[in-house]
């Protein structure tokens, strides 16, 4: 089972935000969770370096535009590279290769990843699937969505993202969420 985890490429080593990716990857490859991240730096190569440790398959999505942007390669922890030409096919991967998707917290180009997965479960594009997100600072975005949109976004919708506050509290929500799906 592959968990797609987005999050933002400026966490260094020395930051909170880095070790709070680097659990959730580790958690997710204690807990036999293979790991899809955008291959490169920050929260990606946290979570890639996590899972890693752990012992979990790590696939990495490349892109040529990133990498024009930003020369980079994938980080040294991705087990298996995932290469694309354009921004968008890298997101298409990334949003739709996986089972499960979590965001840690981010900037623009994690809240595309979101948008993206959410408008697809909207749409019932992929199969039913789970995507939750952690801090606060997700939390206080959707429900800024919810408020100033509310009469273009239903109640189901509403309910599609988790939130969670930290790490053990996503993996506890992704469980519970794929043995309600096992079950029901």
């Amino acid at each position: 089972m592959i968990v797609s985890v987005f999050g933002s490429a400026t966490p260094t080593h020395e930051q909170t935000s880095y070790q709070v990716a680097l659990e959730m990857g580790r958690l997710l490859g204690e807990n036999g969770f293979a790991v899809m991240t955008g291959g490169y730096c920050g929260t990606m190569e946290a979570v890639s370096r996590g899972a890693n440790e752990a012992g979990a398959n790590v696939i990495g999505v490349t892109c040529r535009q990133i990498e024009d942007f930003r020369p980079t390669g994938p980080n040294a922890w991705v087990k298996q590279v995932q290469s694309t030409d354009l921004l968008s096919e890298r997101i298409e991967v990334l949003t739709s290769q996986a089972d499960a998707f979590i965001a840690l917290p981010g900037g623009i180009g994690t809240l595309a990843e979101i948008a993206m997965v959410f408008n697809k479960m909207v749409i019932s594009s992929i199969p039913s699937r789970v995507l939750i997100l952690i801090g606060d600072g997700w939390r206080q975005t959707f429900e800024a969505f919810f408020s100033g949109q509310a009469e273009n976004v239903n109640g189901r919708v509403r309910q599609l993202p988790q939130f969670a506050k930290d790490p053990q509290e996503a993996l506890s929500l992704l469980k519970n969420s794929l043995q309600e799906k096992k079950n029901g």
